[in-house]
């Protein structure tokens, strides 16, 4: 559903319930924002140029959801990088290594804070053009882990007991003014101080960063004040916290909070947000809060649309009814079903419609896929279709379904349309899933008889080092598949190019002495796309970008129909690649729970069906793998962890299934077969014991920012198997050096044994470039001899 297309059938009311957004995709329709990002970073264009950028990024973001019929706009949902550490820059949570001294906070200390730094940044404040008196320099970045359950990245807050608030940055302010300045009344986006406090993590042994709350509610106040003298009607205070599982610490945290803020600012209305899930055991908690305004997340839990009871008469309730996490078209009809009710019994005036959640998770607008089929393009709606969802929604609701009719039965079509597809349901995929038994979940023999026979086929040296799998994806990579793809490349230059890239990457390799090799992985766009590209069930997007952090932006494969393996997807690559070398040469592939939970997953069938099926496509990679002669192949699950529930009371029926479908694609090689897992960005305390579960004879995860903390877990579950704890991190341009590295490993050594302990970054290098690799996995090497004469 076009925007052209949805206003030509059916008028959209000016009197229509309030239509909200919670917040846009921020990173423009042509990924605008990250090429502004890349080209300052670089040193191509100025500060200047980046914030005009994000001038116009706002503008537009602003103009569109007017011009959609949005009622209740946002302002500061825009981010240079990410809202949470936007937070931690306006209220001055800045550690004392990134030198900042006071004053405007620079946005070279704002980036050193997101990406590290290697020189001496120095320059404009973060989103406008002051000069600021801090330095920062050689530093690392922030921790950085997942965002609730989504695939979004937030910079973790970095606290200390003595912390101290200030108000440092005053881009909510700004940024309404700039909106107001424009036209438009918006409706200013913060995160929540229970929220941020806690997910915010401190170095202070024992502390618990929400007994600062004292501390930083006033700088929230002197924003809200501010906001309020300005011309501010309502703010939107995202509290997600609320549908986690929350001790009375917390609970009375959310009461003292929002009373002392209804106190201090009593003419601002509050909206106070809630997504991601039910409120649960918090719900007394949430409507006994002094705020104006609550919003629910109905996507996620539908229930809590029956269960109002107690519901103050004077709030307004927004109804989160359009899911802002998945591509799927709403069935506006069915909707409306459930909404009319409802609505009756509350009253008109006190209700807003919304997304669930911000829209930051979908893709912007799907009329610039103007290549993608035609019938699964029918089904799918992105950021701008689902704000014209909302916008007939809201004009039902007000004057009845016959001012939108024409919109309804398009609804009605794509529904009826996607129940009745033959691409959906495949009879020999079901059959296939329904044969999975008890064998095919186990190795045939437990893991110390394979590591006799592992250590004796590889003949490794201690401490051995090897790679994640990917390196620099370059321009020149980049621009040759562009060529391929449309046609100015022939399929035998394109491969001849690619052969040599792998060919050049094994020599270098084998030329610093890494122990495992990898080919480098330049025949792949990305870790889920190029498996999704090659089985049966998937479509692609051309432009449906999403933010994973910063400027890294993935396109996630469609996930519409039953899922099965053609033919071989990577025995090809790495029979070459291995053909290079001596040397073992890990196969890699992504594994089942990675590609479900970093795809637009269909909602048709539970999540545990479609990854079952995937798993068994994956199987059979591994076993072609295998019989090709890969003696060791990486099956990555990196977001394994991000897919637990936000309920721990859900998470074991989560973790078993999702360990099942791990086993199920991974135990049906020989015991001299090494398997290796990676997984990055996780707390994995939580989840120790499914990783036990999972049986990989090698692990290899992110620690180097925990500075290997995160191997406190595996120590106290007095994890068996191999581990390679990350001592390079990928995600920022510094170059680590070889005492830094060895110093991480010593942590690491009092942690682990040496015969468990293999060495290797954080995470593949797809994003850094040739430059800072090279330098740094020479480094890595060099502490890995260093290591092994200390042993």
């Amino acid at each position: 559903m076009s925007s052209s297309k949805a206003t030509s059938t059916s008028t959209i009311s000016t009197s229509s319930l309030p239509v909200a957004s919670l917040g846009t995709p921020r990173i423009g329709p042509r990924r605008e924002l990250k090429f502004a990002l890349e080209s300052f970073w670089s040193g191509a264009t100025d500060e200047k140029a980046l914030i005009e950028t994000g001038v116009g990024l706002r503008a537009a973001n602003w103009a569109r959801q007017k011009k959609l019929g949005v009622t209740v706009i946002p302002s500061n949902d825009f981010s240079f990088y990410d809202q949470v550490l936007d937070t931690s820059v306006m209220v001055g949570a800045i550690p004392e290594i990134y030198r900042w001294n006071g004053g405007p906070v620079s946005l070279a200390t704002y980036f050193a804070m997101a990406r590290g730094a290697q020189g001496q940044p120095h320059g404009a404040s973060c989103g406008h053009a002051h000069h600021g008196h801090d330095a920062a320099h050689g530093v690392p970045a922030l921790e950085m882990t997942k965002w609730f359950d989504t695939n979004y990245h937030y910079m973790v807050p970095e606290l200390a007991k003595d912390q101290k608030f200030i108000l440092a940055s005053r881009k909510p302010i700004e940024e309404y003014e700039e909106a107001k300045a424009l036209g438009y009344q918006t409706r200013p986006v913060l995160v929540g101080p229970v929220t941020f406090l806690k997910l915010a993590k401190s170095k202070d042994a024992g502390f618990n960063p929400l007994s600062l709350l004292d501390r930083l509610l006033p700088v929230y106040i002197e924003v809200l004040r501010e906001l309020a003298y300005r011309g501010a009607e309502w703010v939107q205070i995202d509290e997600p916290c609320l549908v986690l599982d929350l001790d009375i610490v917390a609970q009375q945290a959310l009461h003292y909070a929002y009373a002392e803020i209804a106190s201090a600012v009593p003419q601002l209305r509050i909206m106070l947000t809630t997504y991601f899930g039910a409120l649960g055991a918090n719900r007394d908690t949430a409507l006994s809060l002094p705020v104006a305004g609550l919003h629910l997340d109905l996507v996620r839990a539908p229930e809590q649309i029956d269960d109002l009871a107690g519901f103050p008469d004077n709030r307004v309730l927004s109804l989160g009814i359009i899911d802002g996490r998945n591509i799927w078209r709403a069935d506006l009809s069915r909707l409306l079903d459930r909404l009319e009710p409802a609505i009756a019994k509350l009253g008109k005036q006190r209700v807003q419609i919304a997304p669930s959640c911000s829209l930051l998770h979908v893709p912007i607008d799907l009329a610039l896929e103007t290549g993608l089929d035609p019938e699964i393009k029918s089904w799918l709606a992105f950021s701008v279709q689902k704000l014209e969802e909302l916008a007939t929604l809201g004009t039902a609701l007000a004057d009845g379904r016959r001012a939108v009719e024409a919109n309804l039965k398009a609804s009605d079509r794509a529904a009826t349309s996607r129940k009745a597809s033959p691409r959906i349901h495949d009879a020999k995929v079901a059959a296939r899933v329904a044969g999975i038994n008890e064998p095919m979940r186990f190795r045939s023999s437990i893991f110390a008889e394979r590591a006799t026979v592992q250590r004796e086929r590889f003949n490794l040296p201690a401490f051995p080092t090897t790679t994640i799998g990917s390196f620099p994806q370059t321009a020149d990579v980049r621009n040759a598949r562009s060529a391929h793809a449309r046609g100015a490349l022939t399929d035998e230059a394109y491969k001849l190019y690619l052969q040599n890239q792998t060919a050049r990457t094994v020599r270098w390799q084998e030329d610093i002495g890494l122990d495992v090799l990898v080919h480098g992985e330049f025949e792949r766009n990305d870790m889920v796309q190029y498996f999704g590209e090659q089985l049966a069930g998937f479509a692609f997007t051309a432009h449906g970008w999403v933010q994973s952090y910063g400027s890294r932006y993935v396109r996630p494969p469609v996930l519409f129909g039953d899922v099965s393996r053609p033919k071989p997807m990577t025995v090809e690559w790495w029979q070459y690649a291995q053909s290079l070398t001596k040397k073992p040469m890990k196969a890699m592939l992504t594994g089942p729970v990675t590609i479900l939970n970093w795809s637009f997953v269909r909602d048709d069938i539970p999540r545990s069906e479609a990854c079952r099926q995937i798993a068994l496509a994956i199987r059979d990679e591994v076993t072609d793998l295998e019989a090709a002669g890969a003696g060791m192949i990486q099956i990555d699950e990196a977001a394994l962890r991000e897919g637990l529930p936000l309920r721990k009371s859900e998470w074991q029926a989560y973790l078993d299934w999702a360990v099942d479908a791990f086993r199920l694609c991974s135990s049906g090689v020989r015991d001299e077969t090494q398997i290796h897992t990676h997984m990055c960005y996780s707390e994995f305390n939580d989840i120790i014991g499914a990783i036990g579960a999972m049986d990989a004879d090698v692990i290899s995860i992110e620690t180097s920012r925990s500075k290997m903390e995160l191997l406190d877990a595996f120590r106290d579950y007095r994890y068996p198997n191999e581990i390679g704890p990350g001592v390079y991190d990928i995600h920022s341009p510094r170059v680590p050096e070889i005492g830094e590295m060895t110093g991480l490993l010593k942590l690491a050594r009092q942690r682990l044994s040496d015969t468990q302990i293999w060495i290797n970054p954080d995470c593949g290098l797809k994003t850094r470039k040739w430059e800072e690799v090279r330098p740094a996995l020479a480094n890595m090497v060099a502490a890995a001899r260093e290591l092994r004469a200390m042993a």
